[in-house]
């Protein structure tokens, strides 16, 4: 049992609750533990200062709205920021009464695809409706322009996914670079902003560092001259034209050389590997931050959510159990298989 059950009994109820509740749902609305009364809904975000977060969903629905509910209302940290800083209300359009009230009200159409729209307590918009953008990343930036727009505080782990949903929609650019030590490396290119991922590895019998960037966010130039000032650059591989000549502009041609075979090396994300944060799901941007900072001897824990933290904790306070390693992994499948051990071995 855990040592420290107190401090952390009502952050465990709630994700655990919600959780439970939330399997329930049929799958169009996701695993988000949805308030069905619209007044009541109302209610709660007067007395908590927060904004509703307003579905309208056809339940049960088309492909589309079950894609809807299966992938953007289940992934871990949407439904976190959609439960914890929004009261959470779903309207099924396709059903009479209550529903088909607040339907027409908002003149939403029904038998619809998914719209998201978010409201004050008032029923009045925040920010214009969500409509014909089923992704991820649409929710995602309504939640951060919605919280900015009441001057409500974005927290740093919705910010980084608005990131790395902006940046892997479009077409992320990489870049190979050698260097005497690729955790290094890893420590420092991981700091830039516009870096999305980074994986330590060998190529042509040399330590190097895969990037993977947002060209939008960080030109290839100014990457590199960052690695080089690190150095974290003593050498490019590349089969892209581009990169070459402004490599060989920056390095100088003997330091340019093709792509040869990419080999992952055996501890990816070294520093983040040596620690609990190993255990605890994260997207690949909050792992590039968070290996980053640990490297610098950095506390990272601003790169994280509280429920992430609920889970980093869960792991201090029980080295005994096997937690499973999920660096790496992707978050949704880690997040099941830490809470599948939570349950059977606490």
């Amino acid at each position: 049992m855990l040592s420290n059950w107190k401090g952390l009994l009502s952050l465990l109820l709630l994700t655990t609750t919600h959780t439970l509740l939330a399997n329930n749902n049929p799958v169009e609305l996701g695993k988000i533990h949805w308030e069905r009364n619209f007044e009541a809904g109302l209610a709660k975000a007067k007395a908590t200062q927060k904004p509703v977060f307003l579905l309208f969903q056809e339940v049960p629905g088309c492909s589309t709205c079950r894609s809807y509910g299966a992938n953007i209302l289940s992934h871990p940290l949407i439904v976190e920021a959609i439960e914890t800083l929004f009261i959470p209300v779903a309207i099924h359009n396709n059903k009479k009464g209550a529903d088909a009230e607040v339907l027409n009200f908002y003149r939403e159409p029904s038998w619809n695809n998914p719209v998201v729209r978010i409201v004050k307590a008032d029923k009045k918009d925040i920010i214009p409706r969500v409509n014909g953008k089923y992704n991820k990343l649409a929710v995602v930036q309504a939640m951060r322009l919605a919280l900015e727009t009441e001057n409500l505080v974005v927290p740093t782990y919705l910010r980084l996914l608005e990131e790395e949903l902006l940046g892997l929609q479009g077409i992320p650019a990489s870049a190979t670079f050698s260097m005497f030590c690729f955790w290094t490396g890893e420590k420092e290119i991981g700091k830039l902003d516009g870096v999305l991922e980074t994986q330590a590895g060998f190529m042509n019998g040399r330590e190097v560092v895969n990037v993977t960037y947002d060209p939008d966010v960080l030109a290839y130039d100014d990457l590199l001259k960052n690695a080089n000032a690190a150095k974290c650059a003593s050498e490019v591989f590349t089969d892209d034209r581009q990169q070459a000549q402004q490599s060989a502009a920056i390095l100088g041609k003997s330091k340019v050389a093709e792509k040869g075979q990419f080999r992952l090396d055996k501890d990816p994300k070294y520093y983040l590997g040596r620690t609990n944060y190993r255990h605890v799901p994260m997207t690949q941007l909050q792992a590039v931050k968070v290996n980053s900072w640990i490297g610098q001897g950095k506390l990272p824990n601003q790169f994280l959510s509280p429920r992430q933290l609920v889970i980093l904790q869960l792991i201090e306070e029980n080295p005994k159990v096997k937690w499973p390693d999920v660096i790496n992994q992707d978050l949704r499948k880690g997040w099941a298989s830490v809470e599948e051990l939570r349950k059977n071995s606490l």
